[in-house]
C-alpha cells in the first residue's frame, strides 16, 4: 500500500502530539521539555534503548529489529527547536510562548518520526537497527554538528542516515531530491564601522559612519555581480543596519551591519570570505573609517550521498508513486554536518499551499503526517530487508 493504513490509524495520535509541541516552542538546545516528551514516548513504545543528552540534549532510540544478522544501522533523523518568531496564525493550538513559534515545521517533523518509531517497534519487519535521531539547534545552533561531534555516529555504529523536511508550495504528501550539492553553505557576519561622530550641520567635522555604511553595503553587492563566475551560485544579503545615535541632527561615530552569504561551492566560499575583508576594509579607508569584521562560517554546503539519494528515491516513489527533482535551495540545513560524518540523503515532503517556512502565519500541514511516517517505515525497513 503507498500510505500504511497503521497511519491512518494513528493520524489523530500523531497530530495530537504535534499540536501538544506547537503549543509549546524550544529555541536551539533549550528543548528540555519536548526532548523529555520525546524520551518518554520512545520509552512508551518499547525502544531497546533510549539514550539522552546526544549534542547537550538530542535523543536518540534504538529499535532492533526481528533479526540482526546484517549487523547494519540505519539513523532517522528529526529537528526539534522552534523560532524566535511571534506566531500569527491564530490557531487554537498556538504557541502559548509569546515571541516563540514553530515557524518551521520541525514540530511535525518530530511528530512524523515519533509516529514511525511507534509503527517500527510494534512491527519490527527488518533486519538490523534502526536509530530514530532528535535533534536540537537545527535553526542556527549546529545541532548537528555537536550530535556528531559527542560521537553519535561511531556510538550507535550508524551506517546510512536520513533526514526529512517539509516544503511549502509542493503539493501535499509529494516527495522531492536531488543527488550532490542540495542546499546552502551558510555564513554569518557583523561589521562595525566606526568614524568620527559631529553635529550634523558640520559633516566636515567628522567622518560620516552613515556614508561609509551605505557605500559598503553597495560595493559588497559587487562581489556577486563582478567577482562570481555567472553560473555558479552565491546571495550576498545586508539585513540589519543600526547606528550608534537615533537623533536627526547627529552624524553616528559607529555604525553596525549585519548579514548572510550563501553559496555552494567551496571555491566559491573561500572566494567571497577573502573579497568580503577586501571590499569591507578597503571601502572604510577610502573614507578615513575603520572596520572591525566578525565574518563567521556556519553551515557547511549540504551534500546528498548519490547511492543513498537513489534509495531515498525508491521509498518516496513505492509511498508516493513519483519523486520529483528538486531544485537547489539557497537555504541552509545543518543536516549536512551529519551527512559530511556519514552517507545519506535528504528529501522534501510536500507541505502544500501554505504559507512559506519562517513566516508569523506558516504552519505545518497535519495532512501531511500519513505520508511521511510512511516514508520513514519504507526507508528503514527497505535498507534492512528481511531474509
Amino acid at each position: 500500500m503507498p500510505i500504511r493504513s497503521r497511519f491512518a490509524e494513528l493520524q489523530d495520535e500523531i497530530t495530537e502530539w504535534r499540536h501538544d509541541f506547537h503549543r509549546h516552542p524550544e529555541l536551539l538546545f533549550d528543548v528540555h521539555r519536548t526532548a523529555g516528551v520525546v524520551e518518554e514516548k520512545l520509552r512508551e513504545f518499547g525502544c531497546d534503548e533510549v539514550v539522552t543528552g546526544i549534542g547537550k540534549t538530542g535523543v536518540v532510540g534504538l529499535i532492533h529489529g526481528k533479526t540482526k544478522g546484517s549487523g547494519k544501522v540505519v539513523g532517522l533523523r528529526a529537528d526539534m527547536d522552534a523560532l524566535p518568531i511571534l506566531e500569527e496564525t491564530g490557531l487554537d493550538y498556538a504557541s502559548t510562548v509569546p515571541g516563540k513559534m514553530h515557524a518551521c515545521g520541525h514540530d511535525g517533523h518530530t511528530a512524523m518520526l515519533l509516529g514511525a518509531a511507534k509503527y517500527l517497534a510494534e512491527t519490527r519487519n527488518f533486519d538490523g537497527t534502526v536509530a530514530v535521531i532528535f535533534q536540537p539547534a537545527e535553526e542556527g545552533g549546529g545541532g548537528g554538528r555537536e550530535m556528531v561531534n559527542d560521537g553519535m555516529i561511531e556510538q550507535f555504529g550508524i551506517n546510512e542516515v536520513y533526514g526529512m523536511h517539509n516544503w511549502p508550495g509542493q503539493p501535499a504528501g509529494t516527495f522531492a531530491i536531488r543527488p550532490g550539492q542540495f542546499f546552502a553553505a551558510t555564513d554569518i557576519f557583523d561589521v562595525v564601522i566606526t568614524g568620527v561622530g559631529a553635529h550634523a550641520a558640520k559633516p566636515e567635522e567628522g567622518v560620516d559612519t552613515t556614508v561609509v555604511a551605505a557605500h559598503t553595503v553597495l560595493a559588497l553587492q559587487s562581489i556577486v555581480s563582478r567577482n562570481l563566475d555567472p553560473t555558479k551560485e552565491l546571495v550576498l544579503s545586508v539585513t540589519s543596519f543600526e547606528t550608534s545615535s537615533k537623533a536627526y541632527n547627529v552624524i553616528p561615530e559607529r555604525v553596525e551591519i549585519k548579514g548572510t552569504v550563501r553559496s555552494m561551492d567551496p571555491d566559491v566560499h573561500d572566494m567571497v570570505e577573502k573579497r568580503f575583508h577586501e571590499v569591507v576594509n578597503g571601502t572604510a579607508a577610502t573614507f578615513g573609517a575603520k572596520a572591525e569584521i566578525n565574518y563567521t562560517r556556519n553551515y557547511p554546503t549540504m551534500v546528498n550521498s548519490e547511492v543513498e539519494t537513489g534509495h531515498a528515491v525508491e521509498a518516496a516513489k513505492k509511498v508516493a508513486g513519483d519523486c520529483a527533482e528538486a531544485a537547489i535551495t539557497m537555504g541552509g540545513e545543518d543536516f549536512a554536518f551529519i551527512l559530511n560524518a556519514c552517507p545519506g540523503a535528504y528529501i522534501l515532503v510536500g507541505n502544500g499551499d501554505t504559507a512559506n517556512v519562517h513566516q508569523p502565519n506558516y504552519n505545518f500541514n497535519d495532512e501531511v503526517i500519513p505520508a511521511g511516517c510512511s516514508w520513514w517505515v519504507e526507508m528503514a525497513e527497505s535498507r534492512l530487508p528481511l531474509g
